[in-house]
């Protein structure tokens, strides 16, 4: 009975390592549908999320299970509680992937952004996935440390979001009114994304230490730099 415990425990893991595979993929893919304009590309992410969906219900399902069943306590309860927040984390992730996805098929066979911006918004996709990859490995090597430095990596993120509005403020922006508006949009779902693969990260820290993030002190450089130039764009 205790092995089979465990072993559910140890399922409920390695789902949400499957979750955070999902949404990784789901951005990569969704980031050069709406560079390329490419409607097959992008529905085929609209599509795949209700994978991510279905998946988040069943980790959901066992846990409660879990609960009933077994009324963990002390780091067991911590276990299930916290994979709960992190699956949440995780579909909202694949749902912003979906929104860039949404974007392309709501502006074909139009370009949604501009060549002049299309540098910014490849680094802001390639940026959100490699998060995404690092929680991930997070997730399975419950590295406190590589965790904590998810949230200075996510720096370089808001360095980007804030190169799309000097765009935006820009007086010699001449892409429209509905353009702005996809592309604050877009800032926003790439900021959001980063926003959750940080939050899965710190909730690992709560799990592996009961603390939370924010009350351990970490003097971590981030691993992953901002585009060459982003800051001056």
């Amino acid at each position: 009975m205790r092995d089979a415990y465990h072993e559910e425990l140890d399922s409920i893991g390695d789902s949400l390592v499957e979750m955070a595979r999902m949404v990784g993929s789901a951005i990569g893919r969704a980031t050069a549908a709406i560079l390329d304009s490419d409607l097959k590309l992008a529905e085929s992410v609209i599509e795949a999320d209700q994978k991510v969906d279905d998946l988040q219900h069943d980790l959901e399902a066992r846990a409660i299970a879990l609960l009933a069943r077994q009324q963990p306590v002390a780091t067991d309860l911590r276990i299930v509680v916290t994979s709960l927040r992190m699956s949440a984390d995780l579909e909202r992730s694949g749902d912003l992937a979906q929104h860039v996805a949404k974007l392309t098929r709501l502006r074909y066979p139009e370009r949604a952004i501009p060549q002049d911006l299309h540098a910014t918004i490849l680094e802001m996709g390639q940026l959100a996935q490699r998060l995404m990859a690092k929680a991930a490995e997070v997730l399975i090597t419950k590295d406190v440390d590589l965790a904590l430095q998810l949230e200075q990596d996510d720096d370089a993120m808001d360095l980007l979001h804030r190169t799309l509005f000097q765009h935006l403020m820009d007086e010699r922006w001449k892409h429209g009114i509905e353009t702005a508006v996809d592309v604050t949009l877009l800032g926003r779902y790439y900021e959001r994304y980063a926003d959750h693969a940080v939050a899965v990260a710190k909730r690992v820290v709560y799990l592996v230490t009961g603390e939370h993030a924010d009350e351990l002190q970490a003097d971590i450089q981030p691993e992953i730099q901002p585009v060459a130039g982003a800051e001056g764009a």
